[in-house]
């Protein structure tokens, strides 16, 4: 049994035997019973207190009595009749009769009810008396208990009375006292009891059809308990193994299990795992075509500078020691720029996850970016535009530092290849919840068939006039993984005239504004 179907099993059960043990305590149904049983005796007695009064009174004197034989004989026969334990207290406090005492020649006999025969009729009976004692024991109820010799003067001042006394065996003695009286003179006081026998078998019979619910709903939701769980856990374990080989495993054979019929948070979750686990293995494809990349990249000066360095030991000539020591710099320089450019990109994905967006005013940041190159001294007069094709501020949420590179990436680019005192424009323009930014020169354009390569890593298309190795070929590639993080898009395309001459190259940005 899983951990979480234990879990399952426990909360509810415990929800079930709580509801039920609070079912069990049937207090005010049993209070009910005392009440009505009080009630009852109550009529009884004020019965035998009228027929006393009536057949068993004489006259003294002048003073009335209660004749104690015909008083006897009444209480006896009704007694008898209803089942109840009957007294005929005086005033003095001496009881002039009692129901369960006969008189006889040898002395008053005391008259006791035998308990009910004892039946063996197997194991069966055996278990449910004794489940039946046990029920009795732990779940006893406590009643208030009154003493009946306070009832009973009670009685003898003319009012009526009730008493509940407890006996040993947790039975209890249900009573009422009433006054006998002959013409509002009170000459005794009676009193009636009864025992609980009845009212707690009507208790234990409440309690025990409860019980059979109970066992009944508490195997219907042991069941439905291991049905949910089984539901919940046995798919989750399935997910737990899978990812467990996949962390083991060297190979792409095992899969997460398919769940997409389950239309819940579990088949969401299974979703969820299949798609970051394709996502994983893409980015280690990534991973793995960046490192062949970088050897690639690396090894080509390398071997430029093992050459140089291996050739320059063995030439005598200064002027060619000269241009040899001249491409070991280069190399060098070229390796150093490599290196660190590489650095960059490989901490990317690992600062972009970590950062925290914050809303960046486009606006404020492009023009910053022109005045920037206009108080930069450039040698080929190029001029640096913004045009605004917007009405108010543009807000976008995202990573200002990493904006900044992305936008001052496609300005090298445009100045790279445009011509002496060529112009590049930075264009922006609302478009519904994006906004779009190009950068346009007046350069030779794009190679036809390239506007999506020139994104990926260490492109090298560079103008014949730069020098070999001032760039890295990482900056388009960082720039389209930036903006992939800011949930944008970019683009290249040329410029055509009326003509259809390309006049430069275009490269256009979108990026969602802030709510």
């Amino acid at each position: 049994m899983s951990p979480i179907t234990r879990r399952i099993l426990a909360i509810n059960v415990l929800a079930l035997a709580l509801l039920v043990v609070g079912l069990l305590f049937v207090g005010q149904y049993r209070q009910g019973l005392i009440d009505s049983e009080l009630a009852a005796l109550n009529i009884q007695a004020k019965l035998f207190a009228a027929a006393i009064g009536e057949a068993a009174v004489g006259n003294r004197g002048s003073k009335q009595h209660v004749q104690a034989e015909r008083a006897r004989q009444i209480v006896r026969r009704l007694s008898l009749t209803t089942g109840t334990y009957a007294r005929l207290i005086l005033a003095n406090g001496k009881a002039l009769t009692d129901s369960r005492m006969l008189g006889g020649r040898g002395g008053a006999v005391q008259v006791e009810e035998l308990p009910p025969p004892k039946t063996d009729n197997g194991v069966t009976e055996r278990i449910s008396n004794g489940f039946e004692g046990l029920l009795r024991h732990l779940l006893r109820d406590t009643t208030d208990t009154t003493d009946l010799s306070v009832a009973t003067k009670i009685a003898l001042k003319g009012e009526y009375g009730t008493a509940i006394q407890s006996q040993a065996n947790g039975m209890l003695d249900l009573s009422v006292a009433v006054p006998v009286q002959r013409y509002k003179q009170v000459l005794a006081a009676l009193t009636l009891t009864k025992d609980s026998r009845q009212i707690n078998e009507a208790v234990f019979q409440v309690r025990l059809d409860i019980l059979k619910v109970f066992g009944v709903a508490l195997l219907v939701t042991i069941l439905l308990s291991f049905y949910l769980a089984r539901t919940i856990a046995r798919p989750l374990k399935r997910l737990a193994v899978a990812t467990e080989k996949i962390r083991k495993g060297h190979s792409r054979h095992y899969a997460i299990p398919d769940l997409m019929t389950r239309k819940d948070e579990i088949g969401e979750l299974g979703s969820m795992l299949n798609d970051m686990t394709e996502a994983l293995w893409q980015r280690m494809d990534a991973i793995e075509r960046f490192a062949a990349d970088v050897a690639h990249e690396i090894k080509n000066p390398l071997t430029s500078l093992r050459s140089a360095v291996e050739t320059v030991s063995r030439v005598e000539d200064s002027e060619q020691q000269k241009k040899l020591m001249s491409i070991i710099l280069d190399d060098i320089q070229r390796l150093d720029r490599l290196i660190s450019d590489i650095s960059d990109a490989s901490r990317l994905d690992a600062e972009l996850s970590r950062a925290k967006m914050a809303p960046v005013n486009l606006d404020g940041l492009l023009e910053t970016l022109v005045d920037l190159h206009d108080v930069t001294i450039d040698e080929h007069g190029i001029n640096l535009n913004l045009i605004r094709e917007n009405t108010g501020e543009i807000v976008i949420h995202g990573l200002e530092g990493r904006i900044v590179q992305v936008f001052r990436n496609l300005i090298g680019n445009a100045v790279g290849f445009s011509p002496d005192n060529g112009c590049i424009t930075l264009r922006i323009t609302n478009e519904d919840a994006f906004v779009k930014i190009s950068v346009e020169d007046e350069g030779p354009g794009l190679a036809p068939g390239t506007e999506e390569s020139i994104f990926g890593r260490f492109y090298k298309e560079r103008p014949e006039s730069e020098k070999f190795g001032t760039h890295s070929g990482l900056g388009l590639s960082i720039s389209k993984q930036i903006i992939d993080v800011h949930r944008g898009g970019i683009s290249a395309q040329n410029n055509v005239n009326e003509e259809g001459k390309i006049t430069g190259a275009c490269f256009i940005v979108h990026l969602p504004q802030a709510e």
